[in-house]
């Protein structure tokens, strides 16, 4: 067994995926994911800006994140989003733990902003769930302004600059 279909099956699990569930997405996000990747997370998951287009189910890797879309009439699955976590920018989340949810949005490669609520059962799922969000995409994804100094070489170095323009650098 490779190392996705090992760390797949328990995070649905944790998640309160149904086996059933879990094992009709699986070849589509096997198509997506290569077989040395390993599960971050994987969670139901709807879009507030379409509340009646069906359920999403939403899978986190360490370098990918994969949504497929089941619809509401013929439950057909389809993909919906496809992307390495490098390609995303502008990543941000908002914890809710009043609603017992997760906003989570992302600007794709294309343009498009995607954003998609995460309900979980009780308010310190939350607070996990928001701490799994920092590590994926804090210490994965670099900023655009490290990743432009990683490629041309810092300008300056760090003394000569204000400390309003040193560059953070998140590992």
């Amino acid at each position: 067994m490779d190392v996705f279909s090992r760390t797949f099956l328990p995070a649905a699990a944790d998640a309160g995926v149904a086996m059933q569930t879990a094992s009709r997405h699986m070849p589509v996000f096997r198509r997506c994911v290569g077989s040395g990747d390993a599960t971050i997370l994987v969670t139901r998951c709807s879009r507030p800006d379409r509340p009646v287009a069906g359920e999403y189910l939403l899978l986190l890797t360490h370098r990918r994140l994969v949504v497929t879309q089941q619809t509401r009439v013929l439950h057909r699955l389809r993909l919906h989003l496809n992307t390495e976590l490098r390609e995303l920018s502008n990543v941000t989340w908002s914890p809710d733990p009043r609603l017992h949810s997760v906003e989570l949005a992302a600007t794709a490669i294309d343009g498009v902003r995607e954003r998609f609520l995460i309900r979980t059962r009780h308010p310190k799922q939350v607070w996990q769930l928001d701490a799994l969000l920092n590590h994926a995409f804090r210490t994965r994804v670099r900023p655009a302004r490290e990743r432009l100094v990683a490629t041309i070489g810092d300008p300056a170095p760090a003394t000569a600059r204000p400390a309003a323009f040193r560059p953070v650098v998140v590992r």
